[in-house]
């Protein structure tokens, strides 16, 4: 089972790291995403909650969630920087390339 967890993990981040380095827009959703889940987190930790870990008799502890909620939080502020405040590189027209047609 710990087999199949990491392997999905494993998909997830070189799914995730083909979308970031690809997409501005894959980079706001993710901004999004980071606060929801780090707002949660925390929140959860703050309140003492236990989370059951599925298809384990294990749990995530509040400890766990305030070094989880943290760790989404500069992912957060690293996503809204990417996504939102920096531009882009503008490229240039001698780097761009005119498909190989080249009629004059």
């Amino acid at each position: 089972m710990i087999a199949i967890y990491v392997a999905l993990v494993f998909a997830a981040i070189g799914g995730t790291a083909f979308g970031v380095y690809r997409s501005r827009d894959f980079r706001k959703f993710l901004a999004g995403a980071f606060l929801v889940s780090a707002g949660v987190q925390f929140y959860l930790a703050w309140m003492g909650v236990r989370i059951p870990l599925a298809g384990t008799d294990s749990f995530q502890t509040p400890e766990v969630g305030w070094a989880r909620g943290t760790i989404h939080a500069v992912l957060f502020l690293l996503s809204t920087y990417f996504g939102f405040v920096r531009r882009p590189k503008q490229t240039t027209a001698s780097t761009r390339t005119s498909g190989g047609n080249d009629a004059e």
